[in-house]
């Protein structure tokens, strides 16, 4: 006999659980508090199975049976049941987990121990600000080409064309890992380029050769803190980026052995950078002890000696010597290596320098020992041709 709603209403609890039968195989388990569960009873492959179908209230009877018809169709076809929704389960889980933003944060996670902390952090928020808001949901196997062909140019609308390329290079990694972990059948992400404007290539200001000696003229001539002053000097002799030299700590340098160890985490490649000082550089730094030595940073913010000095300071004495516009802290860098490429020092040597790590890790390891005495020379050189 089918039940009726008031049937299942008027149903109570006993001392033991019971089931109130509905035909087919569907049932309805009282149990002893008086809780009202579905159940469905089937035989798979001459085995006795069960599966739940929800409680009584949130799962209405005409609902339990369209479940239980649903269910013996299955089973007509030679499905059991029990397993198609534990695999309907594991796709919508899977679904989830795969969208592009939990991919990306997998993606992100997975770089961290490379990156240096503020290149990480820039990284995921420009995806948080410019792509999860608009595909960071969606499987990320489902993505088409023009959905981030669109995400991408509403950031080349507000002018922001380096920006936009930044974040197309970063979701090509993402979906590059996608496909490498099996969560997407291909990169789509560069061919998108073509679609958008390129930016313009802008340099750092950097001085040329032959402009070198004036300025190093006017910074020896420099009336301003003593500290800025060694320190625009250091970087112009050393091509250290302006982060890795302002935060440096004394504890760092071996002036015995003319060499400067940067720390990994400090470093942009997270990977620990030997630097040759010359005999200049360790000159200056000798200076810097009686002023800074009692500190454990080198140059001490002038407000709190127990951060870095700011990071305008350098460009600052640039301005004071009359140099705004042509040049800047990072700007060294660009002129060293183009003035170490034009005397024919191995580009390798200079890379190294730079820190420009190999893109090959054994070998860039075998490189960072085996190149070490032939830039104290390439340095020694550099410093000697400045001074001239």
């Amino acid at each position: 006999m089918l039940l009726s709603d008031l049937q299942i209403k008027r149903a109570k609890p006993q001392d033991k659980p019971y089931t109130l039968n509905d035909g087919a195989g569907l049932s309805l388990l009282i149990d002893t508090t008086g809780g009202k569960g579905w159940r469905f009873r089937y035989r798979f492959a001459g085995k006795p199975k069960m599966i739940s179908f929800g409680i009584y209230g949130e799962v209405s009877l005409a609902e339990a049976r369209k479940k239980r018809d649903d269910a013996r169709s299955m089973l007509a076809k030679g499905i059991n049941p029990s397993e198609a929704r534990k695999a309907d389960k594991i796709a919508l889980r899977f679904a989830h987990d795969n969208n592009f933003e939990a991919v990306a944060r997998e993606w992100h996670l997975s770089k961290t121990t490379t990156w240096s902390d503020g290149y990480a952090k820039e990284v995921l928020n420009c995806l948080e600000k410019d792509i999860f808001p608009f595909i960071g949901q969606r499987p990320i196997e489902q993505i088409e080409p023009l959905e981030l062909l669109t995400v991408l140019q509403k950031i080349e609308k507000r002018g922001a064309l380096e920006q936009t390329s930044k974040v197309r290079r970063r979701c090509g990694e993402v979906f590059r890992y996608a496909v490498a972990t099996g969560r997407a059948k291909y990169n789509f992400a560069p061919d998108l380029a073509i679609a958008l404007n390129k930016p313009q290539t802008n340099h750092f200001p950097f001085l040329a050769e032959s402009e070198l000696p004036a300025f190093v003229q006017a910074l020896e001539n420099y009336q301003g803190s003593l500290v800025t002053k060694y320190a625009t000097q250091l970087l112009m002799l050393t091509g250290v980026r302006t982060i890795e030299l302002r935060a440096a700590e004394w504890v760092e340098f071996d002036l015995e052995n003319a060499l400067w160890e940067i720390p990994k985490e400090r470093m942009k490649k997270r990977r620990s950078h030997l630097v040759p000082l010359s005999t200049q550089a360790i000159s200056i730094l000798k200076k810097l002890n009686v002023i800074t030595g009692k500190y454990n940073l080198v140059f001490p913010g002038r407000n709190d000696v127990r951060k870095p000095m700011s990071e305008a300071s350098i460009n600052k004495v640039i301005k004071m010597l009359g140099y705004h516009g042509r040049l800047t802290g990072h700007g060294f860098r660009h002129t060293m290596s183009t003035i170490l490429h034009e005397h024919g020092f191995e580009s390798a040597w200079i890379e190294m320098q730079l820190a420009h790590v190999d893109k090959n890790s054994i070998r860039g390891t075998y490189n960072h020992a085996q190149y070490l005495e032939c830039r104290k020379e390439m340095m020694q050189w550099y410093s000697n041709n400045l001074s001239n």
